[in-house]
């Protein structure tokens, strides 16, 4: 039998880190920008605000497969994740720097 826990997790990770981004370039552009690209920002912001809360409503709910005590740990567990993806790309592309500047 599949365990479709595993999934629903993935799926909540995603988006949950969606909508981090999301969020993110939203306060950039919309403080940066100006004109249209400010208004865009601000609808990027509305945009993650509404993903995250959804999916961690959703998830808390336990439509999603987990429950009110798991929404603490899969958000625990996005943060890692990006933490050590943006840890990952770092070291990546220092030594990618490192290599063509002794070239």
């Amino acid at each position: 039998m599949v365990d479709f826990s595993q999934w629903y997790n993935f799926v909540a990770v995603l988006l949950l880190v969606f909508a981090l981004f999301l969020i993110l370039a939203g306060v950039f552009t919309a403080y940066f920008g100006s004109g249209k690209s400010r208004t865009i920002g601000v609808v990027l912001l509305v945009v993650g605000l509404v993903v995250g809360f959804l999916i961690g409503f959703a998830y808390h709910a336990g439509s999603l497969g987990g429950g009110s005590d798991h929404l603490g740990s899969l958000v625990w567990q996005a943060f890692l994740v990006i933490i050590a993806a943006v840890i990952g790309a770092l070291v990546a592309v220092g030594i990618f720097l490192v290599a063509i500047m002794k070239s």
